[in-house]
């Protein structure tokens, strides 16, 4: 099974491609394939939160229809959580809340229920380590995508295989 923090990788792909490429053209299909490898797919968890309609309709549109889009993928689930709203030295920022912890919880619950035998997350969160760790104790095998200029060394250092995917790797996303 395979489980992406989905604003962490957005925020990744953002740093990576810039404006170069359009991030709502990723192909979620051909990325699960490449992380994979030859091994059978069960499902692909997919964690992010809606943006704020009133601050940009346009933006929370697009959006709106990425998600569908995603939706209609094979084996493929689409995990809402929630945006807060928090003023910061007197500016208006917005974060995704709660998906860490689905993504803790779906990990744990699924290995628990013998739904996997390899869980592959797609983050370069360090707060993970303590679930990675909890999911290894049940027996099953944890690998982490990292990128080339962002990984967490602890949570590389937790899981049992750890992989680097080079922009190479994500062309053939787009």
């Amino acid at each position: 099974m395979v489980f992406i923090d989905g604003s962490n990788l957005y925020h990744i792909l953002k740093g990576i491609y810039g404006h170069s490429k359009n991030l709502n053209e990723f192909k979620f299909d051909e990325f699960s394939k490449i992380i994979c490898k030859k091994r059978k797919l069960i499902r692909v968890y997919y964690y992010n939160a809606i943006l704020d309609q009133k601050k940009d309709p346009e933006k929370y549109k697009k959006q709106q229809q990425f998600f569908e889009k995603l939706k209609t993928l094979p084996d493929f689930e689409v995990v809402l959580c929630r945006m807060q709203r928090d003023i910061v030295d007197g500016e208006l920022r917005y974060s995704v809340k709660e998906d860490d912890i689905h993504i803790a919880v779906d990990m744990l619950k699924l290995a628990y229920a013998n739904a996997y035998d390899t869980a592959i997350l797609v983050s370069t969160d360090g707060d993970f380590v303590p679930v990675v760790e909890a999911v290894k104790e049940t027996g099953k095998r944890i690998e982490n995508i990292g990128f080339k200029s962002v990984f967490s060394w602890h949570l590389k250092r937790t899981c049992d295989r750890f992989f680097i995917l080079k922009k190479e790797n994500l062309d053939k996303c787009f």
